[in-house]
């Protein structure tokens, strides 16, 4: 579940190196190419409300292998591509395809655990996710050192064809048939509806959307603050992108084993202050004009430390007393979570400007939003 889950993460983070050879590849300009990010994004968002009424009524095999199929036939059109507008298509279609990635891990764990177990299994999931951002920039990198970015989505295509083989022979199915809902327009309509009334689901659902919503931004902008604002090599792009990576997987794992004392409530709680109070310290630093490469880098690490307790532990939260249509209940989690980093992701595109300002103020908009929802959502609790 855990490498079905990094898929994502693979499209994002490995072709963030190449964003200046696809410039200068299809003769287009930086803003273009991180809208295909954003694309990427909004085909995630729309993708999983389809997924989960399928993950709930077929099991969750079948969906998860058609998703696959999917995600493979794009990367190789992503590798083909002639022009900006047929990659940020085939992104798209990319993103139908990953979605099942992760709609359906999500729906697994909360099928084999409870709301604490889940929210260790999660964590657990969480590393091996994260190492994938580490790692996806460094072998996008290097894959540019020795031939074109057409050679990124070739090696996403051979991943994502070897996992196809891996679900089809070695994935037990985990939906029970008592627990099969009826795929029916009335049964699906009502299953989001009360979804979109259930008030503490809706909020911790948003106060995770709104951390991940930071990570995107972080992710869609990091290229221009990093190596066009700061100066670092792109060939070294990958080491400083990691490091924050890398404290997003150390704080998740330290959430994990804090579970046995301490409660996801109270996980949440804190982390979403320290996430407000690292974002903030990063815009005045970015206004007063005192920010340079490490301070900046302090505080993206202080941010993804702390999303590594929000996001395991507002998913397990919201998950908690949705048993009965788990599926729809991952999908609305993912739809949304994936709206919001959409949004973001548009925003730093949309604000240029040679400073770290648009993407320390965008964070700190995206935290601030977390904490409100997530205190909204504990209340409710």
């Amino acid at each position: 579940m855990g490498l079905l889950t990094a898929l994502g993460p693979l499209a994002i983070d490995m072709y963030l190196p190449a964003f200046p050879a696809i410039v200068e590849g299809l003769g287009t300009t930086q803003g273009d190419v991180e809208r295909t990010l954003a694309s990427y994004l909004l085909g995630l968002a729309c993708a999983q409300i389809f997924y989960g009424p399928l993950a709930d009524r077929f099991g969750r095999k079948p969906p998860l292998l058609l998703g696959l199929a999917i995600y493979t036939a794009a990367a190789i059109g992503c590798c083909l591509s002639a022009s900006i507008e047929q990659l940020s298509f085939w992104r798209i279609v990319q993103a139908f395809g990953g979605a099942a990635g992760i709609v359906i891990p999500r729906a697994v764990i909360r099928d084999n655990f409870d709301t604490r177990d889940a929210s260790k299994a999660l964590s657990i999931l969480l590393l091996v996710m994260g190492v994938t951002p580490i790692l996806a920039p460094l072998l996008g990198g290097q894959v540019l050192a020795f031939g074109s970015w057409r050679g990124i989505f070739a090696i996403m295509a051979a991943g994502s064809g070897a996992m196809l083989f891996a679900v089809i022979f070695t994935m037990r199915e985990t939906l029970t048939p008592e627990r099969v809902v009826p795929l029916r327009i009335k049964t699906i309509k009502d299953n989001y509806l009360a979804l979109a009334r259930h008030k503490q689901f809706l909020c911790y659902t948003l106060a995770g959307g709104m951390g991940s919503a930071g990570m995107f931004a972080y992710i869609s902008g990091s290229p221009r603050v990093f190596i066009d604002v700061m100066g670092v090599d792109p060939r070294y792009f990958g080491f400083v992108f990691g490091a924050n990576a890398a404290a997003l997987i150390f704080a998740s794992q330290v959430s994990a084993r804090m579970l046995s004392r301490h409660s996801p409530e109270t996980l949440l709680r804190t982390a979403q202050i320290t996430l407000v109070l690292m974002t903030l310290a990063g815009v005045v630093l970015s206004l007063a004009g005192a920010i340079n490469l490490t301070l900046l880098m302090i505080c993206l690490i202080g941010f993804m430390a702390s999303q590594g307790f929000v996001n395991p532990n507002a998913a397990a939260l919201a998950l908690a007393k949705q048993g009965h249509r788990l599926g729809v209940a991952s999908a609305m989690m993912g739809a949304l979570q994936m709206l919001c980093g959409a949004a973001a992701g548009l925003a730093v595109s949309a604000w240029q400007a040679h400073t770290a300002l648009p993407l320390t103020a965008i964070l700190a908009v995206c935290a601030t939003l977390s904490w409100l929802f997530g205190r909204i959502a504990l209340r409710a609790a």
